[in-house]
Parts: structure tokens; sequence; C-alpha cells
């Protein structure tokens, strides 16, 4: 049974994906309680919803790497 994600503190939903890491249906739901909260302006995609979420995401992290150089 999965509790009450949204009325958990962000520290709480960490604790709950640590100890949930290995329960993927937990910790998707845990991580978008998380995502949902964070700064729009900082908006990235979310990884489950990449069609091929490995290569994506690496990209997104060249790109952002490169742009700090």
């Amino acid at each position: 049974m999965i509790p009450n994600l949204p009325q958990m503190s962000n520290t709480e939903l960490k604790q709950y994906l640590s100890e949930h890491r290995n329960d993927e249906e937990a910790f998707r739901a845990a991580l978008e309680v998380l995502m949902s909260r964070r700064n729009p302006a900082n908006l990235q995609p979310y990884p489950f919803d990449l069609a091929n979420p490995e290569s994506e995401v690496e990209a997104i992290l060249r790109e952002k790497l490169h742009q700090g150089e």
C-alpha cells in the first residue's frame, strides 16, 4: 500500500524513495510527487516519459555540460 505521498515533506519523500528503490510502482509514484514540486524555471523532461530515457537524458546532460564551458 502506497501512503499519502502528497502529504509527505520532501525529506520524507526522499527517505521513502531510498527505502523503496527496488519497488518500481512505489518509487515511480513518489518520484512523480517529488518532481511535481520542483521549480518550473528548471523543468526538464520526466525520464519515464521519454521514448529512450538513457540516450535522451545523456544528451540533456551533455548539453548542460557544454553550456558551462
